[in-house]
Parts: C-alpha cells; sequence; structure tokens
C-alpha cells in the first residue's frame, strides 16, 4: 500500500514519512538495550523490573509506528533540499517525541518526559528530574544512551547505515552537520559518516576502559562514557562527577571533553592520515588557545579569590569547568552558581561560543568565531589600505565570500533566538539573569547555567510555557538554527 501526500511542487510528505518510519522502527528497536540493563539489575532488585516493561512498551509502540510509515508511505523519489530538511527536522522531533515514552511511562508528565527526551537526543543535559538516583537504572541508562546516539547525529547514524539515505547524503549531511562548511573524509558522504561514527566509537571504548581502570564500575563507566563523548553531560548520579571525589577520574573525563570537543575528522586525519594535522588545522590551534586562556584566568580568579585553598586546587576546577562549559558538556565538579561574579561572568562567556565545528559540542562554534576575528581584521586592514583584495583565509585554504555571509546569518538569527527566548521567560516571571543563562545553555545544548537553573538545581520550577519555548530552543541550536528556521519561511512549503 502506498500512500502519497504531495501538492504540485511542493513538500513530498511522502519521502519524509517513509524516511522517519525507517528511524522510529529502529529507534525502537534500541529501546531494548535498556530493557536488558533493567532485566539485569531486576534479578538483583525486584523493584527494578517495571521499568523493563517500560521499555517493552515503548519498544512495541515505536517499533509498530515506525513500521506503519515506512510501509504506507513506501516512496522511491528523489530528495531534494526540502524533504532533506524536512526528514532532518522533523526526524530529530519524532525521535525526541518517542523518546519520551518511557519516561511518560515512568510516571512523568508530558511536557516534563518531552524536556527530558529532546534535552537527551541533543545532548544538552538540562533535567527536570529534582532526585535522579531514585529513579531507575535502566531509565539513567537510557538519559545517556539516548546523548550518546545523538551526539554524533542521529541522522549521520543512518546515513552510514542504510542504503536509501546515502542517495541523498549531501542533502541531509549539510542539514544535520555542525559547522559552517562540510568536511568530507572521502567521496561517498556514506563512507564519511561511517569513518566518524567509527572514531567515535573506537574513543569511546578507550575512555570506558581508563574510566574503569579509575575505579568506576561498569554502569557508571559506560552511562559516562556516553555523556562525555556526547558532550552531553547527563549522569545517574545526583551530584555528577562531584560524586566520585576522585581527581583521577576528573582528569580522564577532563581529556575527553577536550577530544570530544575537537573535530572528529581531525582524530581519523591524525591516525591515519597525517600525524602532524593538529599542529596544521588553525581552529584547533584557537580552540587549545582558548581552553589554556580561559583555564588560566579562571584558576587566577579562583584562587584570588579565595574560593579554593591553593592554586593547583583552583586549576583542577578551573580547567574541568572551562571545558565543561565550552564544549557544552555540562559536568559539575563543583557549585559555580556559588562562585565570584566575576568567575561566573568567564563561564557565561564561554556559553556563547562551543566546541569545534564536527564536533559533538554544540553552541556557535570556534571556527565561526575565528572566521568572524579575521573577518574584523580584515576590515580594519582595508579601511587603511581600501584597493588592496585580502582573502579571508582558514589554514590553507580561501573562505569563500558566501559562506562568511552564512556565518554572519547564523550568528544574528542566534542571537535573536536567544533574546526572543530571554524576554519570553521574563515574562514567565523568571528573573533576568537566570532567563538568559536558561535560554543560552539549551539554545547552546550546555546543560546547567546560573542561579534557578544551575548545576546543584534543575529546570522542574520552570513554568510549562518557559518549558515549550527551551524545548524548541534545544531542538534549533542542536540543528544550528537553519534547518528548523528555514520551515518559517512561506516558500519552504510551496514553489
Amino acid at each position: 500500500m502506498s500512500i502519497t501526500f504531495t501538492v504540485g511542487n511542493t513538500m513530498k510528505f511522502n519521502v519524509v514519512f517513509n524516511t522517519l518510519g525507517i528511524i522510529l522502527k529502529y529507534l525502537g528497536v534500541a529501546m531494548l538495550i535498556p530493557a536488558v540493563v533493567g532485566y539485569y539489575y531486576s534479578r538483583q532488585d525486584p523493584t527494578q523490573f517495571p521499568s523493563v516493561m517500560v521499555f517493552v512498551y515503548s519498544f512495541l509502540l515505536t517499533t509498530s509506528i515506525g513500521l506503519i510509515l515506512e510501509h504506507t508511505n513506501r516512496s522511491n523519489d528523489e530528495f531534494r533540499n526540502r524533504e532533506s530538511f524536512g526528514i532532518v527536522a522533523f526526524g530529530w522531533l519524532s525521535v525526541a517525541f518517542f523518546g519520551a515514552l518511557p519516561f511518560l511511562f515512568s510516571g512523568m508528565q508530558l511536557v516534563d518526559a518531552l524536556f527530558e527526551s529532546m534535552s537527551g537526543f541533543t545532548t544538552t543535559g538540562a533535567t527536570i528530574m529534582t532526585d535522579i538516583e531514585s529513579y531507575s537504572k535502566a531509565l539513567l541508562f537510557w538519559r545517556s544512551f539516548m546523548q550518546w546516539l545523538g551526539g554524533m547525529g542521529i541522522i549521520m547514524l543512518f546515513l552510514a547505515i542504510l542504503p536509501k539515505l546515502a542517495i541523498a547524503g549531501r542533502q541531509l549531511f549539510k542539514a544535520e552537520a555542525p559547522g559552517p562548511t562540510e568536511d568530507k573524509l572521502k567521496p561517498k558522504l556514506k563512507e564519511t559518516a561511517k569513518i566518524l561514527w567509527m572514531v567515535y566509537v573506537v574513543i569511546s571504548a578507550v575512555e570506558f576502559i581508563a574510566l574503569l581502570a579509575a575505579g568506576m564500575g561498569v554502569y557508571d563507566g559506560l552511562t559516562h562514557t556516553f555523556t562525555t563523548m556526547a558532550c552531553g553531560g547527563f549522569s545517574p548520579r545526583a551530584d555528577s562527577i562531584a560524586a566520585f571525589h576522585s581527581p583521577l577520574i576528573e582528569g580522564i573525563i577532563t581529556f575527553f571533553m577536550f577530544v570530544a570537543g575537537a573535530n572528529f575528522a581531525l582524530h581519523y586525519r591524525l591516525i591515519y592520515v597525517d600525524h602532524r594535522s593538529l599542529l596544521k588545522d588553525g581552529e584547533f590551534k584557537f580552540y587549545s588557545s582558548i581552553v589554556v586562556i580561559a583555564s588560566l584566568i579562571l584558576t587566577w580568579t579562583l584562587w584570588r579569590t579565595g574560593t579554593f585553598e591553593g592554586i593547583g586546587t583552583s586549576f583542577r576546577y578551573a580547567i574541568f569547568q572551562v571545558l565543561s562549559i565550552l564544549t557544552t558538556t555540562g559536568y559539575a565538579t563543583s557549585d559555580f552558581n556559588t562562585w565570584p561574579d566575576s568567575a561566573r561572568m568567564i563561564l557565561f562567556i564561554l556559553m556563547f561560543i562551543g566546541g569545534s565545528a564536527g564536533s559533538t559540542a554544540g553552541g556557535i562554534k570556534v571556527v565561526r568565531l575565528l572566521l568572524m576575528l579575521k573577518y574584523g581584521y580584515r576590515e580594519l586592514f582595508r579601511s587603511l589600505q581600501p584597493k588592496i583584495v585580502r582573502p579571508i583565509r582558514l589554514g590553507e585554504r580561501v573562505v569563500p565570500e558566501d559562506v562568511m555571509s552564512s556565518i554572519f546569518s547564523f550568528i544574528i538569527l542566534y542571537i535573536l533566538v536567544f533574546m526572543t527566548s530571554t524576554l519570553i521567560l521574563s515574562l514567565l516571571d523568571i528573573d533576568a539573569f537566570s532567563a538568559a543563562s536558561a535560554s543560552i545553555v539549551t539554545l547552546g545544548n550546555i546543560g546547567p547555567g546560573f542561579d534557578l537553573v544551575g548545576p546543584w538545581s534543575n529546570f522542574s520550577t520552570i513554568p510549562l510555557a518557559g518549558k515549550l519555548v527551551l524545548i524548541a530552543n534545544m531542538w534549533i541550536g542542536r540543528l544550528e538554527i537553519f534547518t528548523v528556521l528555514v520551515m518559517l519561511i512561506p516558500g519552504f512549503w510551496k514553489e
């Protein structure tokens, strides 16, 4: 049976629904993994068994809907830009909605369940859970596993494993890839997606082994590996990484946050192509410089204000929190909400930067900031020498002017969304700094913020309308603004 939902030259909904069906079918299968986790722990603690059925019901419902969409909307039509944007935008929305089923079946309200699921898949790490450790092992495992799946990209995963999507690889890659330009490793984007996921899996395995060697248990090691490599920050512990009281574990996670915040294509080139690629990459050097400079300034600030005793302790907490915020991971080893205003302002500025393009981090991205600084320098130079043509370069490549235009557009829209959501939250009687903080940490997919939404707090006190705004922020921010906002243009839906 085939149903075609098209009107003239408008969006081919049969293509979108068919692809969404395939994605949901496999998402349902993925829900069996936390079901197995729940079954394992239920043998030791019978109170864990209901969580098994939660995931069985979620699997049945998600897979059934996926099969219905897949088989009632079969299509061999070609993907166009419209369908690609639609698949990516609605794909992430659908995954978040169905990923919320385990939370919903566990007793959460609908909007809270959707908030937690969207936060998971977009690797934001903002939570509405008030007593995290009271939830089942299976549900907390699902929270972390969602982030790992969303870290490298849901559509990127299906590009790697589904031949049909590989046909439209370029459009889908451009609609989801984090950064202003494509970074293809192979001529075929399906092969690029496979390589990026392979690197992601391998580095995840290395971190898991390192955490086990540092004294973490298997469950904690897996869940924290998932959320570190995804730059997500969910933890099954109420006190996040501070719960382990281990400088060694903090050091390992600090290193892997740094790795996850760098371009994964660069990791591949480092291993297989050129061992000096890190030293040649302008964005990586700028990213490293931000980490070093921000860590040193924050260390000095914390030490000078007496927040911690000793320069070494100050550095330990400073570098961890700098990387956690810059890479949008959102872990905490200290309640930075109580730090001096000067220290909090450093972290607030970092929230607007984010990680590298091609990483699992969110935010504006380091490469955009770097190119904006280069553009500003060029304009200053041209004010002295108006007739000299001076192209903007990133490494050895000349950056086209249309790429610079897209960066300007991105930043303008990013700030506009941030200001709009901050205003709406303020109108809901949330104090200004909490409103601004909640807006940027959801738009940048960071997680915890300041004041009302600090690291030792949560988003449960945000009004219902505010939660819906923040859910939209997470969705828009993860898909780099354009993919979602383009659907607001009337011309997107019709010729």
